[in-house]
């Protein structure tokens, strides 16, 4: 069996590389993964790939599998799909998804993968992680049938959030984005959509994940009084200023972190990270979903497509990363 593979490195900041990577046999508890997709989320990763990790921040940002450290030299990712080719059998041949950077081949514990449901394509499973982020944000921000609902901020994750939140019955819902192109994500995922200016305000909770100062203002703005704002955008090195003098006291308004790096309190007793990745994976049955994966690129051109996605020259929510045979060693 071919244990070599091939990995994306940040050499330095703004400047990526492949590299050859030489993988031991995969232990009794271990397998041996042959990716089939990754995806770049490019709010997280991008920042990654600026160099705009806070000091601060270095361990909790860190990804399950990452190796070196920020700024750089770094092995940063954590959304991969793949085929179990060594390991127990009953995983062998079977498609998994696993929090892992962008790399042709990996080996594994066996509790670090999560069997992609039969009816999700694997191609679309490399969401998994963005959902999961969403599904703990819904659990942080507890809606309520009948709610007013806004989400600021339609990336990647605005999206997943807006999408689950569709499901539930009797909400007022709008995904709110400067950007009139995102209008088309909104009805694909069946949510009325808005610019910031033209949105309907008096809501009850906002989820905002536009990583700008101006949109948590808005978010803040539409609230109605006792409302809250689950805040879920990730500002790295930057400063955020918000306007909390004028109403927000007297109109006793909440700003609420949402953050995927523990389960949400507010779900259920005894929820554990892995029970939260498999709901996820079993959301990802629904084809509206699709929408978010917004481009694609082979595995080798990783280095060139990276610079363009964190200057925006590639306009994204999650860019697919594809894997051939002749491209994994």
């Amino acid at each position: 069996m071919n244990h070599s593979a091939r990995a994306f490195w940040l050499r330095s900041p703004g400047h990526g590389e492949l590299r050859d990577v030489t993988l031991a046999a995969p232990a009794e508890d271990e397998v041996l993964v042959r990716a089939l997709y990754s995806g770049v989320s490019r709010g997280t990763e991008t920042l990654v790939f600026r160099g705009g990790v806070p000091e601060s921040q270095h361990t909790v940002m860190r990804a399950p599998f990452q190796e070196g450290d920020f700024p750089a030299p770094v092995k940063y990712g954590y959304l991969s799909v793949g085929v179990v080719e060594e390991g127990p059998a009953a995983l062998v041949g079977r498609t998994v998804f696993c929090l892992y950077p962008h790399q042709s081949r990996y080996v594994v514990p066996v509790s670090a993968v999560t069997v992609v449901p039969e009816r999700v394509p694997a191609g679309r499973a490399v969401l998994a992680g963005t959902v999961e982020t969403a599904v703990n944000a819904v659990w942080d921000a507890t809606p309520l049938l009948g709610d007013r609902i806004a989400v600021v901020g339609g990336g990647m994750v605005g999206c997943s959030v807006a999408a689950l939140l569709a499901r539930f019955p009797g909400v007022r819902l709008q995904l709110v984005d400067a950007d009139p192109a995102r209008a088309k994500t909104a009805e694909a995922l069946g949510v009325d959509f808005a610019t910031p200016a033209d949105a309907l305000g008096d809501c009850d909770l906002v989820v905002h994940a536009s990583a700008t100062e101006a949109g948590l203002t808005r978010a803040l703005q539409l609230l109605a009084p006792e409302g809250t704002v689950v805040e879920l955008s990730w500002y790295g090195d930057r400063q955020v200023t918000l306007p909390l003098g004028e109403a927000f006291h007297s109109r006793r308004l909440t700003v609420r972190g949402s953050q995927v790096g523990t389960v949400s309190p507010a779900a259920r007793s005894g929820r554990t990270y892995a029970d939260r990745m498999a709901l996820a994976l079993d959301l990802l049955a629904d084809p509206a979903l699709d929408a978010l994966i917004t481009g694609e690129s082979a595995f080798e051109e990783l280095p060139h497509v990276m610079p363009q996605l964190a200057s925006g020259g590639i306009p994204a929510l999650c860019h697919r990363i594809r894997y051939t045979e002749t491209g994994l060693t």
